[in-house]
């Protein structure tokens, strides 16, 4: 059986059907759950003691993830265990729905907010320029944190997110998702970005969600042997895009350093996000 977690990324809500690149309905979310209920069920059933939980989002309506905003609050605020996150959106024609969610950045529990260009938008785009400085701006000012998605190529490829890291990182915490986001971005992240961003001194964060299989374990290989990063890095299932079972054994898997390991499944998440 797997040890007691904490899970830095996971979400809440169901999403309507949606015909993905052309093709007819679907609903892939299959574990995601309706209920605060149904969650806390999944994390007994893991072992997960604590979690940060975000809004489902990945359907081209914008009110579907602003919308599941209030139930992150509510599983937020059942149980001291979970901590939540904020859905808000880097497009200028969801101003005033940002605006509604960052209103909400005072409640009991909240402790980041999350973004992503999947559904639009682009770092330097002048359609979201201001949005993305509405954000980080107010992630700084009420210490929160700031999760971004990070996937190869278009406007979620770590040469754009980066450029986020470089103009907000020093006042924003920052936690870049998925480890850069596949082969290239695994590449681009360990092979040096993530850590010359350390030793410069910004506040840049990430999850293992998602990695391809080599990924965990050079990572850990090269924080062994640079010294800095293990306060860093962060255990996450992305559920209900990923699963507990198939994170866990390739992040456990990737160092046998008892310290380190302490560090990435629970110490990690209790600093960044509370105990």
């Amino acid at each position: 059986m797997s040890q007691a977690t904490h899970d830095a990324h996971r979400h809440i809500g169901v999403l309507p059907s949606y015909g993905f690149y052309g093709g007819p309905p679907i609903s892939p979310d299959t574990t995601a759950r309706a209920t605060v209920r149904e969650f806390f069920a999944d994390l007994d059933a893991e072992r997960t003691e604590r979690a940060l939980v975000l809004p489902n989002y990945g359907v081209p309506d914008p009110d579907v993830a602003f919308d599941l905003n209030n139930l992150a609050i509510e599983a937020a605020q059942s149980d001291d265990r979970v901590r939540c996150g904020l859905w808000v959106s880097p497009k200028a024609s969801d101003s005033a729905r940002n605006d509604k969610a960052l209103g909400l950045a005072g409640e009991d529990g909240v402790v980041a907010l999350k973004t992503s260009f999947l559904l639009g938008g682009s770092v330097d785009g002048p359609d979201s320029v201001e949005e993305l400085h509405k954000i980080f701006t107010t992630a700084a000012e009420r210490d929160l944190v700031v999760h971004v998605h990070t996937s190869p190529g278009a406007a979620s490829d770590v040469d754009q997110i980066g450029k986020l890291v470089e103009q907000y990182g020093a006042d924003a915490r920052i936690h870049l998702v998925h480890l850069g986001g596949g082969m290239s971005g695994h590449l681009k992240l360990i092979g040096g970005r993530f850590f010359d961003w350390i030793e410069r001194g910004l506040k840049v964060y990430t999850d293992t969600s998602w990695a391809i299989g080599f990924a965990p374990a050079w990572l850990c290989q090269e924080i062994e042997r640079r010294g800095i990063g293990h306060d860093r890095v962060l255990f996450a299932t992305d559920t209900p895009w990923g699963d507990h079972a198939g994170e866990y054994a390739r992040l456990a898997a990737a160092t046998d350093d008892p310290e380190l390991i302490a560090a990435l499944f629970r110490g990690n998440f209790e600093a960044l996000y509370g105990s």
